[in-house]
């Protein structure tokens, strides 16, 4: 049986549409994989050191923070539901429980640089409000930044995802 030119034409052009389309696909399931997406930072993070927990968490179109957990064994040693943002500047805010107290607001999520940015970010232990910035880093750490006017000139931390229940049994 012989079979006519046009039709192996045909099937060396299919042959070649079906890899190219295989080798397209792939291509972008891997991109997009890799690519860091706004609502990655979403859910609940440690502190490397075990010492404080948060919850970030989207509002509109910027992202927030929490406190959710913190080791009642620094600062004054007071139980986690009575302590109070003592430190603050503003006299009225000084009455707030720590528990459930924002501390990071006004991020954006910049595509370009694969970073959350513009917010700020309170310092607890000093009252202060200062600018922030944060990264995915590829271990899968969360950078916040803490800085004042430019970013070589500040604090950073760094933060492990973690289950919500696992700081409870800290």
């Amino acid at each position: 049986m012989k079979i006519s030119k046009h039709w192996q034409q045909y099937c060396i052009v299919s042959s070649m549409l079906r890899k190219t389309f295989i080798l397209i696909f792939y291509f972008f399931i891997f991109w997009f994989d890799a690519q860091v997406r706004a609502d990655d930072i979403l859910g609940t993070w440690m502190t490397v050191e075990n010492t404080a927990s948060v919850k970030v968490y989207r509002s509109n179109n910027e992202f927030r923070a929490k406190v959710v957990w913190f080791d009642e064994r620094l600062g004054s040693g007071k139980p986690m539901n009575s302590r109070l943002d003592t430190q603050n500047v503003d006299p009225e805010l000084r009455k707030r429980k720590v528990i459930g107290m924002e501390i990071l607001e006004g991020l954006t999520f910049n595509p370009a640089t694969s970073s959350w940015e513009n917010g700020t970010i309170y310092d607890g232990s000093s009252g202060r409000y200062w600018d922030s910035s944060v990264t995915l880093n590829k271990d899968g750490t969360l950078k916040v930044r803490g800085y004042w006017k430019v970013k070589w000139i500040g604090k950073s931390l760094i933060f492990k995802r973690v289950n919500p229940g696992t700081f409870k049994k800290l």
